[in-house]
C-alpha cells in the first residue's frame, strides 16, 4: 500500500448537518458530500447535529453509573428474563458470527406494553415490550428514553437530507416511521481483552436497519472494512457521531447505498471502552419499498449472502438477528423460532 493511499483511510467523511441551514449553496455542497460518503463509504462522521454536551454528559452519566452498580443489580435485569430481547446482556453471552462478544450492554427500546403474537400474527411483534430498568437508578430511565427521542429526530433530518441528495423524495420513508417506529438504543461498556487473548469486541456484521448514530469515546477500536478489503480504525472526532447505513438502505437502493461491514476490537489489556449505538429503525411491520431516483440504473445490486437472507417486512429481519444473537433468551423464549441444526 503507498503512503497515499494509507492516508485516505486516516478518517471517515466528515459531514456537517448544519449545513443544510446556511443557505442554497451550503446545502448543495452538504448533498454532495453526503452523497458521496453513502454511495461510496457507507460510514461517516456527523457534526453539526445539534445535540449539545449537556444533553451527551446527562446519558453517559447515567451510563457510567449503570456500569458502576453491584453485578447483582445489573444481573436483575438479565435479558434472559426478557422474551423482547430488552435488559442486561453478560461479558460474552451475545454472539456475531457465532462468536462471542467480549462485552456487556444494556439493550432498550421504545417503552411500549409487551405485544404477544397471536398463532395468526407474524412472531416478530414479541420484540415489542417493556424495557427493564435499574430501580436504583431512576435518571438512566429518563436520560435513555430522552436520547431515543433525540436522535430519532436527528435520523429523521439525515435520511431526508440524504434522499434529498441523491435525488429521491426527501419523504418517501416517511410512512414507515412515526409514531410506531421500533428505535433501538444500546449502552455498552467493552471490558478489555478476554483472559484468552481474544479480540472479538464485536465481530464483523452490517446493521439491518435504516441508519445508525454512534457515539463512542476516546479509546478507540471501531474498525470499517474500506474499499481495499481491510479494516481500518475510525479515530474519535469529539462531539461527533459515527454514522453507518444499514442493509435496509442498500436493498431499497438496490446496492447504490452501501452497508458496510464494521466490527470492534477490545481495548488492550484491562482499558474499558464505553459506546452508545442508536438504530433509526422503522416499525416492525414497515415493508420497505425500492426507492425512486435518478441514479437507480447504475445500482450494482444488493450482496447477497445466503445464510443472512433479508425479508421485506423489518420485523423479521430484526428479529433473525435478535434469535442469532441472543441465543440464551432465544432458547428460554423462542424455541420454536429455532431451526433445527
Amino acid at each position: 500500500m503507498t503512503t497515499h493511499t494509507a492516508m485516505s483511510y486516516d478518517q471517515l467523511p466528515i459531514i456537517d448537518l448544519s449545513a443544510a441551514d446556511r443557505g442554497p449553496q451550503a446545502r448543495a455542497l452538504l448533498h454532495a458530500q453526503l452523497h458521496s460518503a453513502a454511495h461510496d463509504v457507507g460510514f461517516f462522521q456527523l457534526v453539526g447535529h445539534g445535540v449539545t454536551r449537556a444533553e451527551t454528559d446527562a446519558l453517559l452519566t447515567a451510563m457510567r453509573a449503570f456500569f458502576a452498580l453491584p453485578e447483582a443489580d445489573r444481573l436483575a435485569l438479565d435479558n434472559v428474563n426478557s422474551p423482547h430481547f430488552r435488559g442486561y446482556t453478560r461479558t460474552g453471552d451475545e454472539r456475531t458470527g457465532g462468536a462471542r462478544d467480549w462485552r456487556d450492554q444494556l439493550d432498550i427500546g421504545a417503552e411500549r406494553p409487551a405485544r404477544t403474537p397471536g398463532p395468526d400474527e407474524p412472531p416478530y411483534w414479541w420484540l415489542q415490550g417493556p424495557n427493564q430498568w435499574p430501580a436504583a437508578l431512576p435518571e438512566l430511565r429518563t436520560a435513555a428514553l430522552a436520547w431515543i427521542d433525540r436522535l430519532s429526530g436527528v435520523a429523521h433530518r439525515l435520511l431526508r437530507e440524504l434522499l434529498t441528495a441523491i435525488g429521491a423524495p426527501a419523504g418517501f420513508y416517511d410512512p414507515v416511521f412515526g409514531e410506531h417506529a421500533h428505535p433501538h438504543l444500546k449502552l455498552v461498556r467493552y471490558p478489555g481483552s478476554a483472559a484468552d487473548g481474544t479480540e472479538q469486541g464485536v465481530g464483523a456484521h452490517k446493521d439491518y436497519g435504516f441508519l445508525t448514530l454512534l457515539l463512542q469515546d476516546t479509546v478507540g477500536g471501531l474498525q470499517v472494512q474500506r474499499e481495499d478489503g481491510r479494516f481500518h480504525d475510525v479515530p474519535p472526532i469529539e462531539g461527533a457521531f459515527v454514522v453507518n447505513l444499514g442493509e435496509l438502505l442498500e436493498v431499497a437502493t438496490n446496492g447504490y447505498l452501501l452497508a458496510t461491514n464494521h466490527r470492534v476490537v477490545s481495548p488492550p489489556g484491562a482499558t474499558e471502552r464505553y459506546s452508545v449505538p442508536f438504530f433509526y429503525n422503522p416499525r416492525l411491520d414497515a415493508r420497505i419499498d425500492p426507492l425512486p431516483f435518478p441514479h437507480a440504473a447504475e445500482a450494482p445490486g444488493i450482496t447477497t449472502d445466503p445464510a443472512n437472507p433479508l425479508y421485506a417486512e423489518y420485523g423479521y429481519n430484526e428479529l433473525k438477528g435478535k434469535l442469532r444473537a441472543h441465543p440464551l433468551v432465544a432458547e428460554r423464549h423462542h424455541g420454536n423460532l429455532l431451526t433445527p441444526a
